[in-house]
């Protein structure tokens, strides 16, 4: 296996909205070149599971893969002006339906890659309150806040209509996946109440006992998928790719295994999404084979 470097200069550079980091991806040698896919997604753990997943998948098949991190909006930007080919990183209906609504004549969704998806505010278990509407009468245990994730996320969006819905008076402050589940730890190690934004699938489920708060408005809506989006024309110029992007799908358990793999000190996601398609061959070749 050869190691490369994700090439900063590709043509995301030019957009306004780029927000995101290139992250290094491996290549295994193949005897043929069957080309290169471009995959963007956001920095959420589930995201950067899957989108390591389906690029490993992809490298399998004989495609070199880029994989480019960016906030929400540009991660949709890319994909609807073709500088992103793919993405399997799209909550629908509701989470990015704005996004898909801007876009939506210029890609092409290829439908559902996991069922089972969930968004709403958590609190730890042990925690005495059970629904946001209580929210306001026990602001004070919360240090009268919201702990949330970056900014541009679909699902920020959806917890500012929740605020002003049930009228909190708990500030949402917005940082990122990573400082938002290491708030949550703290707390619980320090058996404190705290309330997040959350979502499944996650690995926080596994690693804590924790609760949705009801949400007798229905804001944050039902369940949602999480949905394969690709760029207009990806099915001309390379109908491989297209046809294994359009049959990959797995379940919030498979997805579960590769996130707790990444939570390992020292891990490398592509090299978990590496061994965990190395041991799912089964899985592997029914998206290959399709």
């Amino acid at each position: 296996m050869k190691t490369r470097t994700l090439n900063h200069r590709i043509r995301l550079a030019s957009l306004a909205l780029i927000a995101g980091t290139g992250l290094a991806t491996g290549s295994m040698v193949h005897a043929q070149d069957q080309g290169t896919v471009n995959l963007a997604y956001v920095e959420w753990s589930s995201e950067v599971a899957s989108t390591n997943v389906i690029a490993a998948v992809l490298e399998q098949a004989g495609f070199e893969v880029e994989l480019t991190s960016l906030s929400a909006a540009a991660m949709f930007q890319a994909l609807s002006t073709g500088d992103a080919d793919a993405i399997v990183a799209a909550w629908l209906p509701t989470t990015h339906a704005d996004y898909m609504e801007r876009v939506g004549g210029s890609t092409e969704d290829l439908g559902a890659n996991l069922d089972g998806t969930k968004l709403g505010l958590v609190v730890p278990e042990y925690t005495d309150v059970d629904s946001i509407a209580d929210l306001n009468d026990n602001a004070d245990s919360f240090n009268g806040e919201i702990i949330g994730i970056d900014p541009g996320a679909g699902l920020m969006a959806l917890t500012e209509k929740v605020v002003d819905t049930y009228d909190l008076e708990l500030n949402l402050r917005s940082g990122s996946g990573a400082t938002m589940t290491a708030a949550l730890a703290s707390a619980i190690q320090n058996e404190e109440d705290v309330v997040v934004t959350g979502w499944t699938p996650h690995w926080m489920f596994a690693r804590f006992d924790l609760k949705y708060l009801e949400d007798p408005e229905n804001v944050y809506g039902g369940a949602e998928q999480i949905h394969t989006v690709v760029r207009d024309g990806l099915k001309e110029d390379m109908p491989e790719a297209y046809a294994i992007l359009d049959a990959f799908e797995w379940t919030p358990e498979q997805m579960g295994e590769v996130m707790l793999m990444n939570q390992e000190d020292g891990s490398d996601p592509y090299e978990n999404a590496k061994q965990w398609v190395e041991e799912n061959q089964d899985v592997v070749e029914q998206w290959l084979n399709s």
